[in-house]
This record gives C-alpha cells, sequence and structure tokens, in this order.
C-alpha cells in the first residue's frame, strides 16, 4: 500500500469552530506552501461540520 504523501486531518465540530480551525490551519500551513485546503466536507444534524483538511507534511 503506498503511503500518501499529504497530512490529514478530520475533524466533527460546530459550524462556528469548523471555520476557526479551517482559518487556523490556512494561517499555520499557508496554501502557497503546503498546498492546504480542505479535501472535503459535509453537514450534520446540529449544524455540525464534518470536513477533513489536508496539507503537504512541509514546505519543501
Amino acid at each position: 500500500m503506498e503511503k500518501s504523501t499529504f497530512v490529514r486531518e478530520t475533524y466533527r465540530q460546530p459550524r462556528a469552530a469548523a471555520r476557526i480551525t479551517a482559518r487556523k490551519w490556512f494561517t499555520e500551513y499557508p496554501k502557497a506552501a503546503y498546498w492546504t485546503q480542505v479535501e472535503s466536507w459535509r453537514l450534520l444534524d446540529g449544524d455540525v461540520v464534518e470536513f477533513t483538511m489536508r496539507r503537504l507534511p512541509s514546505a519543501d
């Protein structure tokens, strides 16, 4: 099995907290250097968002 090049982390948070978490990722790991992105997301009951953030392990 081939190991992924990307670091991924999945969260399940209320909408407001999810926005804060995603902003932190983009601040800590700028998109231009780390290819940071929200890989997938879905809205769950109770205004909870499940989402996966993805980035490169380093900016090299």
